[in-house]
């Protein structure tokens, strides 16, 4: 349900979402700069504002960098009608990418898919198959690369300890800039 709340000011549309198996409280926000609110079916409407105005704050915040994603970003220049377009072109990136890189780690996977996620680059399962957003076609070869690695690497350590990102060094010495550029986008 589309509800209305003021924070600092500031109208905030979300979407309110209430089901029985929700436990807790929790606040999404998509990289198209939309909120959603999960919350327990028989939660009162005044105790989920009142949550969302505790964390005001993190709320306008988080807007505020997807708001400036979605202006400028990769977010911003895409359409519902570029999935299927894209998903080849990104199918076949991800393949290519994933045999080069794997000629060094020699790491095994099950299979490639390609998604469209709102909120992820890439990951990958307990069951080795690396899951990649269509919209890494979209970026620059560097940073698609990157995601590439980075959920190539999780094959080996499935989490993000310092083992994990000496792997990751490895192939991509300077993998903290490009982490720092997929951030900004």
């Amino acid at each position: 349900m589309q509800r209305k709340i003021k924070l600092q000011g500031e109208e905030i549309d979300y979407n309110l979402r209430k089901n029985r198996r929700t436990k807790r409280l929790r606040l999404t926000i998509y990289c198209d700069g939309s909120l959603a609110v999960s919350a327990p079916r028989r939660l009162s409407l005044g105790i989920i504002e009142n949550y969302i105005l505790q964390k005001s704050d993190w709320v306008l915040s988080r807007l505020k960098i997807f708001k400036r994603k979605t202006e400028s970003g990769i977010f911003g220049k895409t359409s519902a009608s570029d999935y299927p377009r894209l998903k080849k072109t990104a199918l076949e990136l991800a393949q290519k990418k994933v045999v080069e890189f794997n000629r060094y780690y020699n790491l095994s996977y099950c299979r490639i898919s390609i998604r469209n996620q709102k909120t992820r680059w890439g990951s990958c399962s307990r069951k080795g198959n690396l899951n990649y957003n269509y919209k890494i076609a979209l970026l620059p070869e560097r940073l698609a690369d990157y995601i590439i690695v980075h959920e190539l690497c999780h094959l080996k350590e499935f989490n993000h300890s310092r083992r994990f990102w000496d792997l990751v060094a490895q192939t991509m010495p300077d993998y903290k800039q490009r982490r720092k550029e997929i951030k900004n986008i």
